[in-house]
C-alpha cells in the first residue's frame, strides 16, 4: 500500500485551531459542524468530535452577556446588596416586580396524565384565551409573597399594588427593591411616595434585574404552576396563580444572598482580554 492511500492524520491541536477560525463564506454557515469541518480537513466527523470533547470546544453553543452601562452602577449594587446582607433594623426589605403578559393557554385536546414509563403528554397546539399581569412582592427575611393580578401593567396598576403592599405592612418602614421600568419612576409614583416617607425605593442597576430576588420566585411559579397549565380563560389563570401562592406561602423559605458587592462589581466592570473567546 502506498502512502497516498493511508488515512489522513492530523493532531487534535490542528483540529482545534481550524475550529476557532470561522468557516469560509462559500459555506454560508455561522459555525462549524463536525461533518463540515471533517470534510474540510479530510477527516471523519468522529475524529473531529473526539478532539472537541478532549478540548471542551462546543461550536454549536452560544452564551450571551451584557455589561451594564448604568452611570450609578456601583452605588446601586452596593445599595441593593447592603439591603440583603445587612438589612436595616426594625424595617422590612421587599423585592417587587411584575410578571407581565402571562398567557391563559388551553391545549386543543385534554392532557394525558403521566403513567409508569410514560411522561405527561400535551398537544403542541393551543388556544390563547387572554393575558394577565402578576405583581408580586417578596419579603426577603421570610420568602413570603404579597401578590395581586391585573389586566394591564401601567403606572396605575403599579401604584395600586404599592398601596396594597403598604396596607399589608402597616406602620412599618419598607425598603423596596425594584428595577428601572419607567412606570416605577413616574411622577404620580413619586408624589405618592412623598406622602408616605416610610416607603423607600431602591433600584437595581440597568441590565441588573437579576439582582431582584423576586425573579427567583417568578421562575418557580412559571415552572410549577403556569407553563404546564391549561386555562379556558383569564379567571382560571388568576385562580391558579393565587392558589399556588397561597400554598407557596405555607412552605416558603427565604432566598439567601451570599455574593458581596465587590465581587459583583469586579465581574461587571471586567473587560475582555482576548478576542478568541468562543
Amino acid at each position: 500500500m502506498t502512502s497516498s492511500c493511508r488515512p489522513k492524520t492530523i493532531d487534535d491541536a490542528a483540529i482545534i485551531a481550524a475550529t476557532l477560525e470561522p468557516p469560509p463564506k462559500s459555506l454560508a454557515v455561522t459555525h462549524w459542524s463536525s461533518r463540515l469541518l471533517g470534510k474540510q480537513l479530510g477527516l471523519g466527523n468522529a475524529t473531529v468530535a473526539r478532539a472537541w470533547r478532549a478540548y471542551g470546544v462546543q461550536p454549536w453553543r452560544r452564551e450571551t452577556f451584557k455589561f451594564s452601562t448604568d452611570p450609578e452602577l456601583e452605588g446601586k449594587v452596593r445599595d441593593v446588596v447592603g439591603l440583603y446582607l445587612d438589612p436595616p433594623r426594625n424595617a422590612i426589605v421587599l423585592c417587587l416586580d411584575e410578571k407581565s403578559q402571562i398567557q391563559a393557554l388551553n391545549r386543543t385536546q385534554p392532557i394525558l396524565p403521566m403513567r409508569p414509563g410514560l411522561p405527561e403528554k400535551a398537544t403542541h397546539d393551543y388556544k390563547r384565551n387572554g393575558t394577565a399581569t402578576l405583581f408580586a412582592a417578596l419579603e426577603v427575611a421570610t420568602g413570603q409573597i404579597t401578590d395581586r393580578c391585573y389586566a394591564r401593567h401601567g403606572k396605575a396598576e403599579f401604584l395600586d399594588f404599592l398601596k396594597h403592599v403598604a396596607k399589608t405592612y402597616p406602620r412599618k418602614q419598607l425598603h423596596v427593591v425594584l428595577d428601572n421600568y419607567h412606570t416605577h419612576k413616574h411622577d404620580d409614583i413619586n408624589q405618592w411616595l412623598a406622602k408616605h416617607p416610610r416607603i423607600t425605593l431602591h433600584f437595581t442597576p440597568t441590565s441588573g434585574s437579576w439582582m431582584n430576588l423576586v425573579e427567583v420566585f417568578f421562575g418557580i411559579i412559571t415552572r410549577q404552576a403556569i407553563r404546564r397549565g391549561s386555562f379556558e380563560n383569564v379567571s382560571q389563570l388568576i385562580t391558579a396563580i393565587r392558589a399556588f401562592i397561597d400554598g407557596y406561602n405555607q412552605r416558603c423559605q427565604p432566598f439567601i444572598w451570599t455574593k458581596p458587592a465587590d465581587q459583583i462589581l469586579d465581574r461587571a466592570t471586567r473587560q475582555p482580554t482576548s478576542e478568541t473567546r468562543h
